[in-house]
C-alpha cells in the first residue's frame, strides 16, 4: 500500500504544473479510486490544509495519514513534495542557463494559460462539493470579496467565515 501511496503521490507531484492546486482534481479522482478517500473527507482535509503555515499542498499529510497512519503521512509527503522540488531547481537552473531568448517567452506564454487553466479545474473540484446551497455560496462569495477587495489577511477570513460557517452548521444543521 506504501508504494502504491508514494506512487500516486509522485505522478501527482510532477504533473503539478502551476502549483498543487492545478492537480486537485486529478488527486480527488484519484484517492476516490484508489484509496476510497470520499469527496466529503477531501474538501474537509483540503480546508484544514489551508489553515496550515507553508505550502498550500500540506494537505497531502493528511490525506497519508488518513489512508495508511503516520508512516502513509510521511511517504506521502515525500512523494508529494521531493519530486517537484528536485524538478523545479533543475528546470530553474536550466531555464536561467537559456537566457532571454524569444523561444523561452513563447514557452512560457504557452504555459501560463494552462496552469490557469489547470488551477480552475482543482477549484472546480474543491467548489461542487463544498458549494451545497446558498449559505456556502454566500461564505464562499464573501470570502472571495473580502480577500480581492479589502485589506483583510487570508487568514482572517478563513478563520472569521470558517467560525461563522461553523456556527451555522450547528445552528441549522439542515443548511448543507
Amino acid at each position: 500500500m506504501l508504494v502504491k501511496l508514494a506512487l500516486t503521490f509522485v505522478l501527482l507531484s510532477v504533473f503539478a504544473v502551476g502549483g498543487g492546486t492545478a492537480v486537485l482534481h486529478e488527486m480527488q479522482e484519484v484517492l476516490s479510486a484508489q484509496f476510497g478517500i470520499g469527496p466529503e473527507v477531501f474538501i474537509k482535509t483540503y480546508g484544514i490544509g489551508q489553515l496550515a503555515p507553508g505550502p498550500n499542498m500540506t494537505m497531502v499529510v493528511l490525506l497519508g495519514a488518513q489512508i495508511g497512519g503516520a508512516l502513509a503521512a510521511l511517504v506521502a509527503g515525500l512523494a508529494f513534495f521531493v519530486p517537484s522540488s528536485v524538478l523545479c531547481l533543475w528546470v530553474g537552473r536550466v531555464w536561467n542557463r537559456i537566457g532571454e531568448t524569444p523561444w523561452r517567452r513563447a514557452v512560457q506564454n504557452g504555459l501560463e494559460p494552462i496552469s490557469i487553466g489547470l488551477m480552475c479545474s482543482g477549484i472546480y473540484a474543491v467548489a461542487k462539493t463544498a458549494l451545497t446551497g446558498p449559505i456556502t455560496v454566500a461564505l464562499a462569495v464573501l470570502s472571495y470579496l473580502l480577500i480581492v477587495r479589502t485589506r483583510t489577511s487570508p487568514i482572517a477570513v478563513i478563520l472569521g467565515l470558517g467560525a461563522a460557517g461553523g456556527a451555522l452548521s450547528y445552528l441549522l444543521p439542515a443548511w448543507r
